[in-house]
C-alpha cells in the first residue's frame, strides 16, 4: 500500500517515481539484494537523472534502498536488528492506543469498528490479498483515531511499512488472513467492551503472529537478510 508521498494534491515526478518504486518493493516485485539502475528508471519515465536520485533517496531514508557511491543502488536487505527495533517501537505505540481506545470508545466508534470489521470479512471471502493490506492500515487508523491519538499512526505506519515485505512473503506461502481478521475482531471487541487489558492482550498476540514468518524466511531466504553483525 503506497503511502502519501507529500502533503497537499500537486505531485510531481518524484513522486510518480517514489509510488511505483515503493509499489515494486513492497510486493516483492523487487525483492531484497535487487539491484536498480538511475539511469533504466529515468528513462522508462522519460525523466532526467534528477528526480530518480530524489525519488531513491526518499527510499533510503524509509529503509528501503541502499545508495553506495560508485556502486549500484540496490533494495535493501532486512536486518534483523532493524526489525527488532521497529516492532518494539511500534508495540510500544500501538499497547498505548488500545488503552485509550478502549477508555474512550463509544457507540459512534463502536459502529466504525464494526464497519471496518464488515469489510475485512469481505475481502476474506473474496480472496482478495490486496485489499486486505489496505483495510489493515485502516483498521489501525481507526484506532488510533478513536484513541484521540491520530499523530500515533505516524509511527505505526513508518514502523509498519519497514517489515509490510516480510508479511507479503508471509501471505505468499500462506494465507494468514483468517488469523489476522480475528486477531482484529478479538482487538475490536475488548476495545468495544472498555476492556483495556484484553484489548492490549490481543493486540500483542496480533504483532507477534509475524514471528514464525521471520523465523521462517530468514532460514530458507538467508540471502534477503544482511549478514549478522553488519
Amino acid at each position: 500500500m503506497v503511502q502519501p508521498a507529500q502533503f497537499g494534491d500537486r505531485r510531481t515526478s518524484v513522486d510518480d517515481i517514489f509510488d511505483f518504486l515503493y509499489e515494486e518493493i513492497s510486493d516483492l516485485r523487487l525483492r531484497p539484494g535487487d539491484k536498480i539502475s538511475e539511469a533504466d528508471i529515468a528513462a522508462r519515465f522519460g525523466v532526467s537523472r534528477q528526480p530518480v536520485r530524489d525519488a531513491f533517496s526518499r527510499l533510503a531514508n524509509i529503509d528501503l534502498l541502499l545508495i553506495r557511491p560508485q556502486r549500484a543502488t540496490e533494495v535493501k536487505r532486512f536486518s534483523m536488528r532493524e526489525i527488532e527495533k521497529s516492532r518494539f517501537v511500534r508495540a510500544s505505540v500501538e499497547m498505548e492506543v488500545l488503552r485509550r481506545a478502549a477508555k474512550l470508545c463509544d457507540a459512534e466508534n463502536a459502529a466504525q469498528l464494526d464497519a471496518a470489521l464488515e469489510r475485512q470479512q469481505a475481502v476474506l471471502e473474496a480472496g482478495d490479498f490486496d485489499a486486505f493490506g489496505a483495510l489493515d492500515y485502516e483498521f489501525h487508523r481507526t484506532l488510533c483515531e478513536i484513541a484521540q491519538v491520530d499523530f500515533a499512526f505516524d509511527v505505526i505506519t513508518a514502523e509498519k511499512s519497514k517489515v509490510d515485505r516480510l508479511c507479503v512473503l508471509g501471505l505468499a506461502k500462506e494465507s494468514r488472513m483468517p488469523e489476522l481478521v480475528e486477531d482484529h475482531r478479538a482487538i475490536a471487541e475488548a476495545v468495544k467492551a472498555h476492556d483495556a487489558e484484553r484489548a492490549v492482550a490481543a493486540g500483542i498476540l496480533h504483532l507477534s503472529r509475524l514471528d514464525e514468518t521471520i523465523e521462517r524466511i530468514s532460514s530458507n531466504n538467508a540471502n534477503y537478510f544482511e549478514p549478522e553483525g553488519r
